[in-house]
């Protein structure tokens, strides 16, 4: 795991800032404390962070370059089908036991088309000086960053928007495009991020730039796997199979490796994994213990814990861990990072290091088998749909009637968010009960992934692996397991069992009022009843009450006439929702928090008003090539 960095002359000149390199590398120390290397030439530099995970020794240590010296390579992330690209390519001359060494003869023997023989999450870069290009990728899923920009005929490229900001010409100009999805969603969609001159690599893509022309190469489509008919038993089998190999797979280091352990289905599988194939007495799990009992589930996962023999934290996370938390990632991340649970897997983060340096998590199981609750809704919208008019007025008049609460997701806030919204398309619908539920005009109007041919659910479910799954989850997984350090590995997002996911039909995942049904049924036989179908919480943040208390400030400068150019919402509208906030008729905690965190965003980082207007448009998402024109 590294922070990597770089920058290419596009037209072969020498580089205008080449000191820089050393402040890029300071910006992603904490991404790679171990060691700093830079290869360096007076038209390009590839530069590392290094955290070592994989052959601790100084010799695998980054940038590796191949025998003649013509190709150098830096990468973030881990490789887990290294042994078999090592064996593929024996009569290579490996000088480690690296698991990122073994990609430079398979990409410069195959080029981009190698890069769908990679089972592993990373962003990396290949320069190859014999043909002056440089190739920058993305794993399939998006866990790893990897951010660039073009300014005077050249590009720099690295693992955060951090180390791009510090270039002197760089505009500060917030995209309009992105700052629209944001305002909907929560979150900025790739290839775009917050800033203009700023783009990410796409999950599953690559770039490839060569003077001045860049060929864009997408090698994964998961909209285009077919759904495969199995039989329940079957399923299950092949299920268990596949998820004891992707364990198996991701506990390989030469460093501890520990678990985040709600205490929910998904954690509770790889606890009980990774037990199984390793000594429980050298396993450490990680619970997040909530002042407010609402929210907190250290029980669970202590029972869970305690059952696999384990050493298990709890660790605490009250109001004022919560609070010192919110103002070390806003001060940190270059990103606007509105989903809550940052706070407590940064604190989780905390705690781990001093234990761990690897750390594996659930993320992608509730996207690829089916596990939020908006899927079930999607069905039964369906049904409601189909009831007579009076009739369904008079469900959604007594649903609204129920009073609001500040606690965690409850029973009243999932039933006003159906009555409310299934008698919209698909699309919007979907939008409403995931995203901000702010007034942005045009704000149902958003790109939605195929395929347009599947059930509404897994459409649905394809939605939130191609868009909430890489551009919020996994980014807030990244920054905050990596500010202290160690790697967050998701076994769910193993290539195969990605793949075998992304194949199942609808009621494999979701049948009747049965979320995750196929991960339920092939877990019963590793645990209990009690886990296996306990009710789902989520790592959920009591933060609607800090913004009567705590963040009350923080709400008040909302109104401010420069944050006003930003969101451009009216203050009449931010008012009433503050307003009724903080009397409690209704709880816009979904539309304040980002709103909150966006203000900080501007202020810290010294962002500038979009220089377009926030309309659909201009939101339009392929714009990679595009901006080698800008």
């Amino acid at each position: 795991m590294c922070g990597i960095f770089g920058m290419l002359s596009l037209k072969g000149d020498p580089l205008h800032y080449p000191h820089l390199a050393e402040t890029m590398g300071r910006v992603l120390h904490h991404r790679g404390p171990d060691s700093h290397k830079v290869f360096a030439r007076p038209d390009f530099i590839l530069g590392s962070q290094r955290l070592r995970i994989n052959d601790l020794s100084p010799r695998a240590d980054q940038p590796f370059t191949d025998p003649s010296g013509s190709a150098v390579l830096v990468c973030n992330g881990e490789i887990y089908n290294a042994p078999e690209l090592r064996a593929r390519y024996g009569d290579y001359p490996f000088h480690t036991a690296s698991d990122v060494e073994p990609l430079i003869p398979l990409l410069t023997s195959r080029g981009m088309e190698g890069l769908a023989e990679v089972d592993g999450m990373f962003g990396l870069a290949l320069y190859d000086s014999t043909r002056r290009s440089l190739l920058l990728a993305r794993d399939r899923a998006g866990e790893k960053p990897l951010f660039y920009a073009i300014l005077r005929d050249e590009l720099w490229f690295a693992s955060e928007v951090a180390a791009l900001l510090i270039h002197p010409d760089l505009p500060r100009h917030a995209d309009a495009a992105a700052l629209r999805d944001y305002l909907i969603l929560g979150y900025a969609r790739q290839p775009r991020t917050m800033f203009a001159s700023i783009r990410q690599i796409e999950a599953g893509t690559a770039l490839s730039f060569a003077g001045t022309s860049v060929t864009p190469y997408r090698y994964w489509y998961p909209g285009a796997i077919k759904e495969v008919h199995r039989d329940d038993h079957s399923a299950a089998e092949e299920l268990k199979s596949m998820l004891e190999g992707a364990v198996a797979r991701q506990i390989v280091a030469d460093v501890p490796v520990g678990v985040f352990l709600s205490g929910g289905l998904d954690s509770s599988i790889l606890t009980t994994l990774v037990a199984r194939n390793t000594d429980p007495s050298r396993i450490n799990t990680f619970a997040a213990r909530f002042a407010h009992d609402s929210f907190d589930e250290s029980g669970h996962a202590e029972r869970v814990a305690r059952s696999m023999g384990v050493n298990h934290h709890s660790v605490p996370v009250g109001t004022t861990e919560l609070l010192d938390a919110f103002e070390e990632v806003t001060r940190s991340c270059a990103e606007p990072i509105s989903d809550p649970a940052i706070l407590p897997t940064y604190i989780l983060s905390k705690t781990a290091k001093k234990t761990v340096r690897v750390v594996l998590t659930g993320e992608g199981a509730d996207e690829l088998f089916g596990g939020y609750p908006t899927y079930i809704g999607h069905q039964a919208a369906r049904h409601f749909n189909r009831l007579p008019s009076p009739v369904r007025s008079l469900i959604r008049a007594a649903v609204l009637k129920i009073p609001g609460s500040h606690k965690k997701v409850t029973f009243e806030f999932l039933l006003k968010s159906f009555v409310e919204s299934a008698g919209r398309s698909l699309p919007q619908r979907h939008l409403y009960w995931v995203g901000t539920r702010l007034d942005v005009p045009g704000g149902d109007q958003i790109d939605w992934p195929g395929p347009h041919d599947a059930a509404p659910a897994q459409q649905a479910m394809h939605f939130d692996y191609q868009a909430y799954l890489p551009d919020n989850l996994l980014r807030k997984l990244d920054r905050a397991t990596m500010l202290h350090s160690i790697e967050s590995r998701a076994p769910f997002l193993d290539h195969a069992l990605t793949r075998f996911a992304l194949s199942l039909e609808e009621p494999m995942k979701v049948r009747g009022i049965t979320t995750k049904w196929l991960l339920k049924k092939a877990a019963s036989d590793w645990l209990p009843h009690s886990i296996v179908y306990r009710k789902k919480r989520g790592l959920s943040v009591p933060v609607a009450s800090f913004l009567n208390d705590e963040l009350r400030r923080e709400v008040d400068l909302l109104l401010s006439d420069d944050f006003q150019e930003f969101h451009q919402l009216g203050r009449p509208l931010l008012r009433r929702m503050i307003l009724e906030h903080g009397t409690g008729s209704v709880n816009h905690v979904r539309s304040l928090w980002p709103l909150i965190v966006l203000r900080r965003w501007v202020t810290r980082w010294k962002v500038q008003p979009p220089l377009a207007t926030l309309t659909p448009q201009n939101s339009s998402q392929s714009l990679q090539p595009a901006l080698l024109e800008n």
